[in-house]
């Protein structure tokens, strides 16, 4: 018989199916869980604001109901009960959940909020402190059973930061109810130098809450050293000791303290302004800092104004969705409402600060660019010799003068912005830019004076206007704008116009002596043809429609009808007309009743 073989593209298969590389594992899930912002969060919204732990016990129970419900882990059915902790396979594996660990979590503060309510009610009924003693050894073993899932791999560096901090203020208030002094300032130093450095590694907007938690362990660290020591020396020595052991017990922190420094900067984008980092959550805003910083580079490629208005003014409408959801976020949370001035501004509030700004800076950016481009139109050289004339067309030093106005509202208010009134370096900056717009606008209201012959009130602007420029000029600030160079010219501009202004003012003073100049020949209306025997520089001769004679003639009075007065009819004498008229003759009684009755027949 003759053996088989498989043909080489066969070989050549079965090599590649043996040869070929396992798929690659999936990622393991890591979890990042808040223990503290999430426990601290539960417990004002659920009664603990108004120190009322049944209400809050009694939301742990249904939030552990819903969360078994939800994930399908129940304890038994209606008539059984068989006991179910969560273990890590729970939170590794395609289905892990996060909601696993909010359980244990949940359980323990369920034991502990009913603990401090049997310690409320103790104050009367002493037996029930048994009751409290018992339930705080409940909350510590699920606490060590949380800190246990922590510790595991599926969970970031904060998360176990946080879970050795909550495990160790719980034993340390289990061993202060069972005065036991030493191990229990031993349990809460410990959780005191957890979250002081917890504190330290994570953004600044989120500092406050840890650091509110380290002021509440100081009553009860100070009450464990009197009773140990008895005294202020054995008090202070108790807080080095404590210390010193504090650091021994957890050998891992600064390992711990630096994962978490990184997983934060990786995991929440931070921006810097003005020497204060914050972290921006929204999304919408980081979308929009991203974009806002890709602007820039647009602006350079941009040759044309209106093209750069049009991508200024398409960031303006991303930075206004951006503020949005910044005031939204700050609505929900009620201690950023009720923060006022003269308060330490938030993390949330210094970044819409910011974003303020970012929205203040663009306006006025593009209301740069408008007045760039009006003046583009402003300074050609057939239409600036026609200042005092023109046909509408052109711009006018007005036009230029209500710009500057608008950029310096826009000034004002980027100098109110909130959280940046005690900023002295801000504000002075913010003063040096509106010294600056306010020598333009003196400048171009002296050119419309200028335009109108109001020499003495130009020459005024003018000196005004000088001032404010020089004063900018003198201040070292940052110039974000780039107008130092533009100051300087104007500067050297006005040196020039004020002088031209002001011999004009003098040659119209000499000339009010002179009967042919004078200045109400100047200032008339009359046309060409009737002043030809007055010298007078008339600009309007070079326009389009110079005033040299009158096409219709003016309206002159006429005497009214009629044309004459009929005064010889007062020395006219009429004929008689007395034969014409009828004789009065004799009438009977016959006569009236013919009269009456109409029988005298027709006359």
């Amino acid at each position: 018989m003759v053996e088989e073989k498989n043909p080489p593209e066969n070989v050549e298969k079965v090599e590649e199916e043996q040869t070929a590389a396992p798929p690659p594992p999936e990622p393991a899930k890591v979890f990042t869980v808040e223990i503290l912002h999430m426990i601290k969060e539960a417990q004002q919204q659920h009664g603990l604001r108004h120190g009322d732990y049944q209400r809050y016990r009694g939301y742990c129970t249904r939030r552990i109901r819903r969360l078994r419900k939800a994930l399908k882990f129940p304890q038994g059915d209606k008539r059984h009960f068989k006991r179910r902790d969560v273990t890590l396979g729970q939170l590794t594996g395609k289905r892990a959940d996060e909601r696993f660990i909010h359980i244990p979590l949940i359980s323990a503060e369920r034991a502990w909020a009913y603990a401090m309510q049997l310690k409320q009610e103790s104050n009367t009924e002493p037996r029930k402190r048994f009751h409290l003693i018992s339930k705080l050894r409940k909350a510590c073993v699920y606490a060590l059973q949380l800190q246990e899932l922590c510790n595991s791999d599926a969970f970031d560096a904060r998360t176990k930061l946080e879970c050795e901090a909550y495990v160790a203020w719980m034993h340390g208030s289990l061993h202060f109810e069972l005065q036991l002094w030493k191990t229990a300032g031993e349990h809460l130093k410990r959780a005191q130098v957890v979250y002081e450095n917890l504190a330290k590694a994570l953004p600044e907007d989120e500092q406050e809450l840890y650091r509110a938690k380290v002021n509440e362990f100081t009553p009860n660290l100070r009450y464990c050293a009197y009773n140990i020591g008895g005294g202020r020396a054995a008090g202070g020595n108790m807080d080095d000791l404590l210390e010193f052991r504090a650091q021994g017990l957890l050998e891992n922190l600064d390992d711990l303290v630096n994962k978490t420094k990184t997983e934060s900067s990786e995991g929440l984008q931070t921006i810097e302004w003005r020497g204060r980092k914050v972290t921006v959550r929204p999304e919408k805003v980081r979308l929009f800092l991203l974009s806002a910083q890709e602007l820039d580079k647009g602006l350079e490629k941009a040759s044309k104004i209106d093209s750069k208005i049009e991508l200024i003014e398409r960031t303006l409408m991303d930075c206004k969705d951006a503020i949005q959801a910044v005031k939204e976020e700050i609505k929900q949370d009620p201690k950023l409402r009720s923060l006022t001035t003269g308060q330490t501004v938030s993390g949330i509030q210094y970044l819409l600060a910011y974003l303020s700004y970012i929205r203040h800076s663009r306006t006025l950016q593009r209301n740069l660019c408008l007045v760039e481009q009006a003046k583009a139109n402003f300074d050609d050289p057939n239409q600036k010799s026609q200042i005092g004339g023109g046909d509408g067309k052109r711009v006018r030093p007005q036009d230029l003068t209500r710009l500057y106005e608008i950029i310096l509202q826009n000034v004002t208010e980027m100098q109110q912005i909130s959280g940046m009134e005690e900023d002295q370096a801000y504000q002075s900056e913010i003063e040096n830019l509106a010294l600056t717009f306010k020598a333009f606008r003196c400048y171009y209201i002296a050119l419309t004076l200028v335009d109108m012959k109001k020499w003495k009130e130009a020459v005024a602007l003018y000196e005004r206007s000088s001032k404010y420029a020089s004063e900018a000029l003198k201040t070292t600030t940052t110039d974000v704008f780039n107008l130092s160079g533009e100051l300087k010219k104007l500067i050297s501009t006005i040196d020039s116009c004020k002088f031209s202004a002001h011999a004009y003012s003098v040659l119209e003073d000499d000339n009010t002596d002179d009967p042919i100049f004078t200045s109400k020949s100047q200032k008339s209306s009359k046309p060409l043809f009737e002043r030809l025997s007055q010298y007078k520089e008339d600009q309007s001769l070079h326009t389009k429609n110079p005033n040299v004679f009158k096409m219709v003639p003016e309206m002159e009075a006429i005497p009214c009808k009629p044309l004459f007065f009929d005064l010889a009819l007062n020395y006219v004498e009429f004929p008689s007309l007395e034969d014409k008229l009828q004789s009065p003759g004799k009438k009977g009684i016959s006569g009236f009743v013919k009269g009456f009755l109409g029988w005298g027949g027709n006359k």
